[in-house]
């Protein structure tokens, strides 16, 4: 049995990504800002007769991103899969114009999709090296890829919330860097777009996303169960490769 842990999944994509893991018979760690939500999620879960656990889980806070380590190698000694999920847009809800852009905007971008997943990855590491088939999945967006935003053809390319879109981006160069330092190893990390998906990170998502969460888990899944013989700090999305 595999140990997971993914980041924001109380709901959403995270939770149906603990879902369809637990399905395959894996041990979830399902973590939220608020412990109660994340053990509401795990209670769920386990009401189907899977197992799962909620953890309080911050990751721009470093006390609970140690907290949250410490609690795994207490209880499990291990981990397997990391799943690097939490991530927020607030530029869809910001209203105040700018020149180009704000810079708390990025900031507050920055701490949740980029030094959180890299505060989590630090602390999870140790943990993941125990295993025989460490995985680390970075979610992404084609909206980050350099090369749809310079593409005129790309549906991607009008789209402009600079700080979402460099956040993403920072994330796939975290991505290729981490493959690197864990070449010699047995830990895979991706990065995955999911694609325009039912949830709350974006008004207006329920009403035009064409996936639900169950759907878009389905590519995270794959990243998260790479075959060994699978390439290391790669971008995909359901149809294929997503160039960089």
């Amino acid at each position: 049995m595999s140990t997971a842990m993914i980041t924001g999944s109380n709901r959403g994509l995270g939770f149906a990504t603990a879902e369809a893991l637990a399905a395959r018979g894996d041990r979830v760690l399902i973590t939220s800002r608020r412990e109660t939500d994340a053990k509401q999620a795990a209670a769920t879960l386990t009401a189907k007769g899977h197992e799962a656990y909620g953890i309080a889980l911050d990751v721009t806070d470093a006390d609970s991103v140690r907290d949250a380590a410490d609690w795994v190698r207490d209880n499990f000694g291990a981990l397997d899969i990391l799943v690097n999920n939490a991530g927020i847009l607030p530029e869809a809800t910001h209203g105040a114009a700018h020149e180009f852009a704000s810079v708390a905007l990025f900031q507050e971008t920055f701490a949740t999709n980029v030094f959180g997943a890299v505060a989590v990855t630090e602390a999870m590491l140790p943990l993941l090296r125990t295993s025989s088939a460490g995985r680390i999945v970075n979610i992404s967006s084609t909206m980050g890829s350099l090369n749809e935003q310079l593409n005129p053809e790309s549906p991607y390319y009008g789209m402009v919330v600079p700080a979402y879109q460099s956040s993403k981006a920072a994330l796939n160069a975290v991505t290729i860097a981490l493959s690197k330092k864990l070449a010699d190893t047995a830990v895979k990390v991706t990065s995955v777009c999911p694609g325009f998906v039912q949830t709350d990170l974006a008004p207006g998502n329920r009403e035009q996303a064409p996936l639900t969460a169950g759907e878009a888990a389905v590519v995270v899944v794959r990243a998260a169960t790479l075959p060994t013989d699978a390439a290391s700090g790669t971008f995909f999305d359901l149809d294929g490769t997503v160039a960089w």
